[in-house]
């Protein structure tokens, strides 16, 4: 008796951890007696209790209250009570962890957190944009008949000349040059100036310079100013690292090559200067009240960061449907807020899919689940989406790419909503920590995927633009009164955009 024993016992244990292990893979059922989440956890913490078909992956601003309640009382709340859909799908929304200490009107743009830094401003006198070394040994003759250098203006200014160097020797002005100022992407000049032997300009210091016409050049305004040579020889340039940079006191930011991305036809002698520029800064009475309350107006932001805190750690016990990302929450730190909610979905649930979307879109899940049976969407290494082609980079603007050196970018899906394969994620949570973000998450989606060649399912009605169309899957760039409008014709009829009269 006491074999037979020994030989059932690792039977029955094998099978009763198998019907263990079978229990917890399926949804549970929640009229059914059992341990607790709690208990499961307090047993076995590293295991993993639930597993979803789809987790969805909401990205949401810190402040968007409104948006992400109008979320949990339509297509969420519709979710948690369908019969089946509420065991299968875990929704979650995004969140950087700490809010930006930089008032919005300090930062030198209003989708980063860099503080403007403006100090001692330069007002009421025309500034020289370069100063030279006192030796002329580092003055040459390239052989570039073209010389490019891009800037940033980072508060009012107006250029009042443009220049080019005089020359390697004393026998005068004999040379024919252009100089143009293209404002960044733009085809044609804002301004130009034109020199010659009869036509040179005035000399100062060792430049020449002829007046342009006088407009103010805006805050966050980029530009490209341009030496032409007429002639067959080349221009006379220096080597921008040894130039100085006089920026007014913080009102300006020349990029090198290294740092920004000048227009693709200006790219010979990117690492110098063939002149300079002459220009003042503007509204300087309205700069200095900006400088003197600026302690203020930080000290009420803190202040209001830790209110905001305190809301956001609220809505979270409340609802529970938060992940909290390790990010300061800003738009250019979007690409990083993803990557990090990859790498949570891998440690801290198991799945199949993965739906990203934006908390200003309309989705339809059911829809979504529909289409995934019908086309047998769960394949492995696979991305469901409306996908961009030959999508140009941007250099200016809310989408201005500073990083990616291609004109174009690779295949990207629209940022209303996409689906990937567990693989995919897998694969990008664990190389997050090496992965480059460009300045937006769904061109650094497309950069990343590159990489790995997915298989791409293109689908339409995951649409791009905020419009409406029957049976879309999704649809961007909502307000929340808009996004409750189309769910209340969607619960009335079933059509998000219309209902017909037999509908009503």
């Amino acid at each position: 008796m006491r074999n037979w024993l020994v030989l059932l016992c690792p039977c029955v244990l094998g099978a009763a951890l198998h019907l263990w292990h079978l229990w917890l893979r399926s949804p549970p059922d929640p009229h059914s007696p059992g341990p607790s989440a709690a208990d499961q956890s307090a047993l076995f913490p590293q295991w993993k209790f639930s597993h979803y078909d789809v987790v969805v992956g909401v990205l949401s601003a810190r402040n968007n209250h409104e948006l992400r309640n109008v979320i949990r009382n339509t297509w969420l709340k519709d979710l948690l009570q369908h019969p089946t859909l509420s065991q299968r799908v875990l929704v979650k929304f995004i969140i950087g962890a700490r809010g930006c200490e930089v008032p919005v009107e300090d930062r030198e743009d209003p989708y980063s957190c860099r503080l403007l830094n403006i100090t001692n401003p330069v007002l009421n006198q025309e500034i020289e944009a370069f100063s030279f070394p006192e030796d002329t040994s580092s003055s040459r003759l390239s052989e570039d008949r073209v010389v490019s250098v891009s800037f940033r203006v980072l508060y009012p200014i107006v250029i009042t000349s443009l220049g080019v160097f005089y020359g390697t020797s004393d026998a005068g002005f004999q040379r024919n040059i252009t100089v143009k100022l293209y404002q960044t992407e733009q085809e044609e000049a804002l301004f130009i100036a034109r020199f010659s032997p009869p036509s040179c300009g005035i000399q100062v210091n060792k430049l020449w310079y002829k007046p342009v016409e006088q407009f103010i050049l805006p805050e966050s305004f980029e530009g490209t100013i341009v030496w032409e040579s007429q002639d067959l020889h080349g221009l006379v340039s220096r080597n921008l690292h040894r130039v100085t940079v006089n920026d007014g006191g913080g009102v300006l930011r020349v990029l090198t090559a290294g740092e920004g991305a000048l227009p693709h036809e200006f790219m010979e002698g990117v690492e110098g200067v063939a002149g300079g520029f002459i220009y003042t800064v503007q509204e300087g009475d309205a700069l200095l009240r900006s400088l003197s309350s600026r302690p203020q107006r930080l000290a009420d932001h803190i202040q209001d960061l830790q209110v905001e805190d305190a809301l956001l750690q609220e809505e979270s016990s409340v609802y529970g449907d938060i992940v909290f990302v390790d990010v300061v929450d800003t738009y250019r730190n979007v690409p990083a807020k993803l990557l990090n909610f990859y790498r949570w979905t891998v440690e801290s649930t198991s799945f199949d899919l993965l739906l990203k979307t934006d908390d200003d879109c309309y989705i339809d899940l059911e829809a979504v689940f529909n289409r995934i049976a019908q086309k047998n969407l769960d394949g492995p290494n696979f991305w469901w989406g409306n996908f961009r082609l030959n999508w140009a980079v941007d250099r200016t603007g809310k989408w201005q790419e500073l990083e990616y050196p291609s004109p174009a970018y690779p295949a990207f899906a629209c940022g209303s909503g996409y689906v990937i394969s567990k693989d995919i994620v897998d694969w990008l949570a664990g190389n997050s920590g090496r992965l480059k973000t460009y300045q937006g998450e769904d061109v650094s989606m497309g950069i990343w995927m590159a990489a790995i060649g997915p298989k791409r399912h293109q689908d339409s009605l995951w649409l791009c633009e905020k419009t409406c169309a029957t049976g879309m899957l999704s649809s961007p760039q909502y307000s929340p009164e808009e996004l409750s409008k189309l769910w209340e014709l969607k619960e009335l009829c079933g059509d998000p955009c219309q209902c017909d009269a037999k509908g009503r």
